[in-house]
């Protein structure tokens, strides 16, 4: 009676926490507050249940790692507040005497999240059934939002489409691409989760139905990257998915037939991503003629260059997290700029980060932050992964395994702009997606367990 008691027990609190991981889709559309209040409403509610098992933790080589990145970054903080209270006073008196440091003692939750999530997916104590189920939901709803809203000017929210972008329910954040993106991929799985054999013929009419759908709202959205990415995404799951491999040239054809019709219909979406190719060959051009003056360069290009000079201020330990926007600032060469209106023009070209997530890590915790980071990465994806093992489990096997892994890849796509890396809403995701990918790597036997 006692151990059918405590079985129940256990149940109902796996379920909670199944279900707060699973809010997780909607929080990411409702902000960074709700974010921030749903993880640490996860992480205090797990470690309330399993407290004495998260003591008996074994700490892997992985896991060190990326503790070893996290007191990186705390270190980083600590020292950067040091030099800007003692040498540059201003910053102190504007900034506070020990900001670097708070901020990086707040991010070590994303820490205390994947070890949380990672330990709850090796126990088996969390169903990620209702994950796929919200994260397919939500991604539908986007793309109806952004339907809406590309057909009557507003979406269901009263929000007024742009000149350039839709951002559907995020409003004047233009990101709705990028959320489906994100999130899209675990419609193409979920059907899984309740009928484990489905008919070929089904399942790919549902998919591709999804495919359309999901595709048509990230070209509406105007988000150019998270275009590509998804793209990606699908190819990689035919690449991983041998069976699937005779469907890639309709699929292809698809894509383009799709993109093709919106691109030439659409004034919003020809123009948008007119202005893409026009940026791609203006940096193309800049690169290949090797024209090296700063006030010709499109702006990316400048971009980098003030990421440059700001790395160079601080290479091994970095500038802190959330740094750049202030050392940016300070840069020994700052270039003057030509302005229209105003002729000539000093301008420092600062962003608040380098739109990329690599150079984001070396510019705020050096050398030392990026190369723990690639060690990283090059542990789950090249020296632990028994790739033999992966090309061997089925679609149906996987289900549970390859979104996660697909955008893994994806985020940490090198090639791309994003946001910041230190931000809630990408931090957040991040660490999500790292923590399910490397526990359900080792739940199917396909990284070592040393690692």
């Amino acid at each position: 009676m006692l151990k059918n008691l405590i079985n129940f027990r256990k149940k109902e609190e796996n379920l909670l926490l199944s279900l707060i991981l699973s809010f997780f889709p909607l929080a990411f559309i409702l902000g960074n507050t709700i974010i921030n209040l749903t993880l640490i409403l996860f992480i205090v509610i797990s470690l309330y249940f399993y407290k004495s098992l998260f003591l008996k933790i074994n700490y892997t080589a992985l896991d060190k790692l990326i503790i070893s990145f996290f007191v990186l970054i705390l270190f980083s903080g600590i020292l950067n507040d040091t030099k800007f209270y003692i040498g540059q006073n201003d910053f102190s008196v504007w900034r506070g005497p020990v900001y670097t440091t708070i901020k990086s003692i707040f991010f070590i939750r994303f820490l205390l999240f994947y070890l949380v999530i990672k330990f709850l997916i090796e126990n088996k104590k969390i169903n990620l059934k209702f994950f796929f189920i919200s994260a397919s939901f939500f991604s539908l709803f986007v793309c109806f939002d952004i339907f809406i809203q590309s057909t009557f000017g507003k979406d269901l929210f009263g929000y007024v489409a742009s000149s350039r972008k839709l951002g559907g329910p995020f409003g004047d954040e233009l990101i709705a691409g990028s959320y489906i993106q994100r999130f899209s991929l675990f419609a193409f799985f979920v059907l899984f989760f309740f009928h484990k054999k489905l008919k070929v013929k089904n399942l790919i009419i549902i998919n591709i139905i999804l495919l359309l759908i999901f595709l048509l709202g990230v070209i509406l959205s105007g988000n150019r990257m998270p275009l590509l990415l998804f793209i990606f995404g699908i190819f990689l799951i035919f690449l991983t998915q041998r069976k699937l491999i005779k469907f890639l040239l309709p699929i292809s054809l698809i894509f383009i037939i799709v993109f093709s019709i919106v691109y030439n219909t659409n004034k919003t979406v020809s123009v948008n991503f007119g202005n893409f190719n026009l940026q791609l060959k203006q940096i193309t051009a800049f690169l290949v003629l090797g024209d090296k003056e700063l006030n010709k360069a499109p702006r990316y290009i400048k971009e980098f260059s003030t990421f440059h000079e700001t790395w160079l201020m601080n290479k091994y330990f970095g500038g802190g997290i959330k740094n750049f926007r202030y050392h940016c600032h300070k840069r020994p060469n700052i270039k003057t700029d030509f302005n229209l209106d105003r002729r000539f023009e000093k301008r420092q070209v600062c962003n608040m980060h380098p739109h990329n997530y690599y150079l984001e890590i070396l510019t705020e915790t050096g050398i030392v932050g990026l190369t723990i980071l690639l060690i990283i990465l090059v542990k789950i994806l090249i020296s632990n992964i028994s790739y033999k093992k992966f090309y061997k489990l089925d679609i149906i096997q996987s289900y549970q395994l390859l979104p996660f892994f697909i955008l893994f890849i994806a985020e940490i796509f090198p090639l791309k702009s994003t946001g910041s890396f230190f931000t809630t809403t990408n931090a957040t995701y991040i660490f999500l997606i790292l923590s399910i990918t490397v526990a359900s790597l080792k739940k199917y036997n396909l990284i070592a367990k040393a690692s």
